[in-house]
């Protein structure tokens, strides 16, 4: 038996990719189930990965990725463009655009209001430092508010308790279920129309007793929230935009 005395070099964690005079970075991945290479871009946070099976050579891969330099710079320019939390942006409250008023450097609540003209305003109070951070805890303690009145809604309904409701900030789902019956949802979902968040939450509660996708699972999902099919719709359309606020 004669051993190679060769051994692959690493991949390195990241590559550029040129086009038209934009430097794209790019993750180098090597997956030992993946079956042919890949490249995705993130809607959510703008991460390019590239997917190597373990049997493909970097510089295959190197060469599929700089082939394909015009569909990642089609894709980024796709975006949504990231709004801030700061005074005079724009920032989706239930679904409906609120202004961002900072309205005092005295300490005081944030407050979802109306301006003179009976505009929707989110006012902020205290240093303009802090502005970004009163915006966020705000609307998370808005989300789990309303999360844990959808979710005791349906878990009434249903007959089965959720042991505990957590808050995240995760790019890959909206929320999750344990087997421990903990129930962890995005704290964007306060952005969408309450129609969204009222799905996420009856989507995880039907995981209390389906701990799966069957039909008897998504049976209990359109028993608990019978506009579905047009959350999802939703979500598929608008939901990538949501990460872009904050």
């Amino acid at each position: 038996m004669r051993l190679s005395l060769f051994k692959r070099q690493p991949d390195p964690d990241t590559i550029e990719v040129l086009h038209a005079g934009q430097r794209f970075p790019v993750s180098v991945k090597r997956r030992a189930n993946a079956r042919r290479m890949t490249l995705r871009v993130s809607q959510a946070t703008g991460e390019i990965t590239l997917t190597l099976p373990q049997r493909v050579d970097f510089a295959a891969g190197r060469a599929f990725a700089d082939s394909h330099g015009g569909w990642i710079a089609a894709r980024m320019a796709r975006r949504p463009a990231a709004v801030p939390f700061e005074p005079g942006q724009l920032v989706p409250l239930r679904g409906v655009p609120h202004r961002i008023v900072h309205w005092s450097k005295a300490r005081g609540l944030t407050q979802a209001t109306q301006d003179r003209d009976g505009a929707p305003i989110i006012a902020v109070a205290g240093e303009g430092a802090h502005v970004p951070r009163r915006i966020r805890d705000f609307l998370r303690r808005l989300a789990l508010e309303d999360l844990e009145q959808a979710v005791g809604r349906h878990t009434a309904r249903l007959g089965v308790p959720a042991r505990k409701i957590t808050l995240r900030d995760t790019t890959s789902r909206w929320g999750s279920c344990s087997s421990q019956g903990h129930l962890s949802f995005s704290w964007r979902l306060i952005l969408a129309p309450p129609l969204v968040l009222d799905y996420l939450a009856a989507h995880e509660v039907a995981h209390l007793k389906e701990m799966n996708h069957s039909h008897r699972f998504w049976a209990l999902t359109h028993q608990l929230c019978a506009r579905t099919e047009e959350a999802e719709a939703w979500l598929k359309r608008h939901g990538a935009s949501l990460h872009g606020y904050g």
